[in-house]
């Protein structure tokens, strides 16, 4: 098949952040309970206040999906992002595996973290991105409970394989989702297909671990060669080598302390080499080009909805 003609103009990637604490991360919860997380430093305030300076720099706007832990705890850190013209969405409120709720927990959960977004800063709030990817195939059951709950898209769908979460055979593009409680926009993590496998490029512990090259060849090769944008994704705490370590298994703490002390530099290598926008401005271009699908809009960058 003919690839993509190059564009004359630099295709936009999508840029969104995970707004988590250190302590929330998934791998960890079986060492570190919900009930000590008062307990802890937080330093997802400061961490997030260094990557919105970086953003200003760039000047990139962001999605930035915000745990309602946090935006409850943080109303004035959620006032700032979206002060500074970035999308608010959703990370649930808990950092709940979906796939380890039932769907009134997913909802109720769901409810929470929109209440605090909203009492912090009154934004439409349409995106969602699942912790850790934990939309799958047992819990796809969440894009109708997503639809029910008024939201446009969701971004928790990750066609790779690993041992937490992953759909492999999901499409690779911004696609909808057609469920018993109508359409709903995906926003799939970026891969690159290498020999029939799909193969991650889309930041987190990805950009962290592996060369920055491999990032860098992997968005060329999406908007250049495939004539799609990148969907990227980093945790404000992935910026922040001195935080705490925290107990956890040998794998867990490789896949989250490795190369912390590198990331911010690196994030602003790439936010030099490639053009970034809030992931609902992404989404409102690529469904316009998708006309048997239902296109939307993007207004200020913080806001999704549906085309008239």
């Amino acid at each position: 098949m003919k690839s993509p003609a190059k564009s004359e103009t630099p295709i936009v990637n999508a840029m969104t952040v995970d707004v988590e604490d250190y302590f929330h991360v998934s791998a960890f919860e079986n060492t570190v309970s919900r009930s000590e997380w008062e307990t802890l430093d937080s330093r997802v305030s400061r961490n997030t206040e260094r990557l919105l300076e970086l953003f200003d720099r760039a000047n990139v706007r962001a999605t930035f999906f915000v745990l309602g832990w946090v935006a409850e705890r943080f109303p004035g850190l959620v006032r700032d992002i979206a002060a500074r013209g970035h999308e608010i969405g959703s990370h649930g409120f808990s950092h709940r595996l979906v796939y380890d709720q039932t769907p009134e927990q997913f909802r109720d959960d769901l409810r929470r973290s929109r209440e605090a977004i909203a009492a912090a800063v009154k934004v439409p709030v349409y995106g969602y991105r699942a912790p850790s990817f934990s939309i799958i195939k047992r819990s796809f059951w969440a894009l109708d409970v997503l639809l029910e709950e008024g939201f446009i898209y969701d971004a928790s769908i990750f066609p790779i394989r690993h041992d937490r979460y992953g759909v492999p055979s999901a499409p690779r593009r911004f696609h909808t989702v057609q469920t018993n409680s109508g359409t709903i926009w995906e926003c799939p993590g970026s891969t690159v297909r290498v020999g029939g496998t799909n193969l991650p490029v889309a930041g987190g512990g990805y950009f962290r671990l592996l060369p920055y090259a491999w990032t860098q060849w992997g968005i060329r090769r999406l908007n250049d060669v495939e004539g799609r944008p990148a969907i990227f994704y980093i945790h404000p705490w992935e910026i922040d080598p001195d935080q705490p370590r925290l107990p956890g298994s040998w794998l867990s703490r490789f896949r989250h302390y490795r190369n912390l002390g590198e990331t911010e530099g690196r994030l602003e290598r790439l936010v030099s080499n490639f053009a970034f926008a809030s992931l609902v401005e992404v989404l409102a271009k690529e469904s316009q080009e998708q006309p048997a699908s239902p296109p939307v809009h993007a207004s200020r960058g913080s806001r999704l909805v549906p085309a008239t």
